[in-house]
């Protein structure tokens, strides 16, 4: 029996041993496969949230080097001494150069009616001036911080990749109101021009299209140019537009009034930086468009001859470009200072409905109180003590001095934010004036009082 049993206790690991390691090493396997699923499910999770992560900024880095690009053709990127020697000299013989020089060879004593030398002359100055204060003024800022701090547009990089598609929107849509503008005074230059080779004479044809074609190449050069700064300060400013938004959003999810104090903080020192970089460059668009208009002024009314389209056609068409150019400047300073100024009244909304929800809450809390101090105070009427009314004025229940210093706290705090932003608007200024409607009303009345004073002197009615 002994040798049975002996033989029994060896048979049985022969016998049930492989079965138990083959299910265990099956639900090892099966384990490890679920891991493996599991762990590939993640890396492809993972790559997908990278290249969404990474597409929009890609797009972004793309779109910013196509402008770059088109900055850099312009001349305004001069970030090396070669680029800065080009720029300038491709300015003064395309810009200035080249159409004096066609307009004093191509003079004609005798064809007044298609082309007047003086009009021709004081249009040439007045373009290439305002060229050469955007080229001079953005080239700097350019060369300085370069495209992404210039246009601010890496302040919430890795943060917030929303803004990154209405970055690209905002971008795309300048190039589009660049060529909304260009395009049709450019379509009136060619018309222009073509109209005066007819009434001026060359010795060929060929030296007729030659000067037409020179002309309109100046001119449009000097005009992207222009049009080009504005459009830039255009684009800046509906940049910052863009934060202004999502801060009013953010008073609407943020109850953390040091939070909301530092975002304002940067949005305004922000405000105070565009301020800084575009004042002087605002500052002559309008000193040289004022003046180049009264020019216009003082040579139109004093002409003793027939204007017509033929002959003082470039001044209607560079009278465009330039009050385009302030309107667009003026536009994007006053919507971001009134969008600025805005922030104020958003605020006070915002404490009042704040103010509001915690008194509301207060009373509710203390209303659940005096209920159940209530309750318990009927539960021990049959107790063997008795209170006067008098004492039992101490069941009334009143709100600790926790919540009342929280609430009178954080009351103090949305007080004291509601009153900062109030004594600081903020908006774009020029040297402490901030651009708004009032700003422009005053604009507005100078220019015409201006006019007025140089019609009087100009134009004379005799009395017969």
């Amino acid at each position: 029996m002994a040798n049975l049993h002996i033989h029994i206790q060896k048979e049985s690991p022969l016998v049930e041993t492989p079965l138990l390691n083959s299910n265990h090493t099956q639900q090892q396997q099966q384990q490890q496969q679920q891991q493996q699923q599991q762990q590939q499910q993640e890396g492809q999770n993972q790559n997908q949230n990278q290249n969404q992560n990474q597409n929009p900024a890609t797009d972004l880095d793309q779109t910013l080097q196509k402008l770059e690009t088109f900055l850099s053709f312009l001349g305004f990127n001069q970030s090396s001494v070669l680029s800065f020697v080009l720029s300038w000299s491709a300015f003064i013989f395309i810009g200035v150069l080249l159409p004096v020089v066609i307009l004093e060879l191509s003079n004609c004593p005798g064809c007044e009616k298609g082309q007047v030398k003086n009009f021709e002359l004081v249009i040439v100055a007045s373009q290439s001036c305002l060229a050469a204060v955007s080229l001079l003024c953005l080239s700097y800022n350019f060369r300085k911080y370069g495209i992404r701090r210039f246009l601010f547009v890496d302040r919430y990089s890795g943060q917030l990749a929303r803004f990154r598609n209405q970055y690209i929107q905002q971008i795309k849509g300048s190039i589009r109101l660049l060529l909304f503008w260009s395009l049709p005074c450019f379509i009136l230059k060619v018309v222009r021009e073509v109209l005066r080779i007819l009434y001026v004479r060359h010795e060929s044809w060929w030296l007729s299209t030659v000067i037409l074609l020179a002309l309109v190449l100046s001119w449009t050069y000097l005009s992207t140019i222009s049009l080009s700064a504005s459009i830039l300060f255009h684009l800046v400013c509906n940049l910052q537009v863009i934060h202004f938004d999502d801060y009013s959003k953010l008073l609407e999810r943020e109850s953390d009034v040091l939070i909301l104090m530092e975002e304002h903080i940067r949005l305004r020192y922000h405000l105070s930086k565009i301020s800084h970089r575009f004042r002087i460059y605002l500052v002559l668009e309008f000193l040289v468009v004022t003046v180049s208009q009264f020019m216009t002024l003082f040579q139109t009314t004093g002409y003793t001859g027939i204007i017509t389209f033929i002959n003082g056609g470039d001044f209607a068409v560079f009278t465009i470009v330039q009050v385009v150019g302030i309107i667009l400047c003026l536009h994007a300073a006053t919507k971001i200072s009134h969008r600025a100024q805005n922030i104020a009244s958003f605020a006070s909304r915002w404490h009042v409905l704040s103010t509001c929800a915690s008194a509301h809450s207060q009373m509710r809390t203390s209303n659940s109180l005096g209920n159940l101090q209530n309750f318990r105070s009927l539960n021990s009427l049959p107790t063997t003590y008795s209170e006067s009314d008098l004492e039992s004025m101490d069941y009334v229940s009143m709100p600790t001095s926790a919540q009342l210093t929280s609430y009178m706290c954080s009351y103090h705090k949305r007080q004291a934010f509601v009153l900062y932003l109030q004594a600081n608007p903020g908006g774009i200024t020029i040297f402490g004036w901030t651009v708004d409607r009032g700003l422009i009303n005053t604009i507005f009345f100078i220019e015409l009082s201006l006019l007025t004073f140089v019609l009087g002197k100009t134009i004379l009615i005799s009395s017969s």
